[in-house]
């Protein structure tokens, strides 16, 4: 772990620093498939080849990008209730951001709601445009007040 600076991975070996990478790496992937139309598994193939990997944690990575792949029109279809518009119009990259915090919302009860709203809002602001971390927010915020109802409330206590 030299040259890292000092790293804290949690009791339940999950290096968050790690799984932010792999969710900025996720969204870069998912954004060019959502242009190019490729095969899922083209893309990670790609991303692993292309980008630095090592960084990142690449178990986190696949499982975002085949979990949205692979539920993308349930996904879809729970955030068309808290979108203003079609899927299709949103901004490639808030759509992509959107789809992942969905998957993770969804079906990575694991991960604590508010690391997910946190981490969308943190990726939106780094390569979405000026001001469609708030979009993105808003429509979260709704969205993880239903899918995770009992967490919102315990945490709004």
């Amino acid at each position: 772990m030299s040259g890292h600076g000092s790293r804290s991975v949690r009791p339940d070996g999950v290096d968050p620093a790690a799984r932010s990478r792999a969710r900025r790496r996720a969204l870069q992937a998912i954004y060019a498939w959502q242009l190019s139309g490729q095969n899922i598994a083209e893309v990670i193939a790609q991303f692993r080849t292309e980008q630095d990997m090592e960084i990142a944690d690449l178990e986190y990575f696949e499982d975002l990008l085949r979990g949205v792949d692979g539920n993308l029109a349930k996904i879809d279809e729970e955030l068309r209730r808290f979108v203003d518009r079609d899927i299709a119009q949103i901004d490639p990259i808030e759509r992509g951001v959107l789809r992942l915090a969905a998957y993770e919302l969804l079906f990575r009860i694991d991960v604590p709601y508010r690391v997910v709203l946190n981490e969308a809002i943190e990726t939106t602001k780094r390569f979405g445009a000026d001001h469609g971390h708030s979009y993105v927010n808003g429509v979260l915020d709704r969205a993880a007040a239903q899918w995770r109802e009992p967490e919102v409330s315990a945490a709004r206590r």
